[in-house]
């Protein structure tokens, strides 16, 4: 069993590290800038990646933005100048393509981190980053993954938004107190 887990360990890394390295620089750049000129900042996702994205919104906010994860009670409306992020692997999922057109109608500007460049979410979105990685739909453009479907853009999906995370906060001047000053201290 150790040896299994060992080498299931190793596979994901791979995995991930194969689908990772296929990232446009400057793509991951101009996602950072949406980011840093957005008045606010709104998230949507559904099922495991709502979790995803819902900690890189979290972490955003603990480096001073202004963020709010779509759904939630304190989730003011979405204006002319924000930023609407949304995440999905297959790109079909109903609720982001639905918020994506509401953001639209009222001047937000629609990103999406996603696994098929070709979907309805794709076509919607003012701009987007495909990290095509074993999705639910397992289509053949994807890179081929022998995780279950769907967890390689999710655990990619992750690793991405924890470097976008990390470079604005070495951006930022790495001061963990500042991050650590918009901690919930309510645990």
């Amino acid at each position: 069993m150790k040896s299994m887990i060992n080498d299931c360990l190793k596979y994901v890394q791979e995995e991930n590290r194969k689908l990772l390295s296929k990232i446009d620089a400057a793509e991951a750049a101009g996602f950072i800038e949406c980011l840093n000129s957005a008045p606010a900042i709104f998230f949507s996702a559904q099922g495991r990646s709502g979790y995803i994205l819902r900690t890189f919104c979290m972490r955003l906010m603990h480096l001073g933005y202004n963020c709010y994860f779509v759904g939630e009670t304190i989730a003011p409306p979405i204006k002319k100048g924000d930023l609407l992020v949304v995440l999905s692997g297959s790109g079909e999922t109903a609720l982001p393509c639905e918020i994506v057109k509401i953001a639209k109608q009222a001047g937000a500007l629609t990103y999406a981190i996603l696994g098929d460049e070709e979907s309805p979410l794709a076509g919607l979105s003012d701009r987007r980053l495909a990290l095509p990685g074993g999705t639910k739909r397992m289509r053949d453009k994807e890179t081929p993954a022998g995780q279950p479907p769907g967890s390689l853009f999710e655990q990619s999906a992750f690793l991405f938004l924890e470097a976008v995370i990390l470079t604005i906060y070495r951006e930022k001047g790495s001061d963990y107190r500042t991050l650590l000053a918009r901690h919930a201290n309510l645990e």
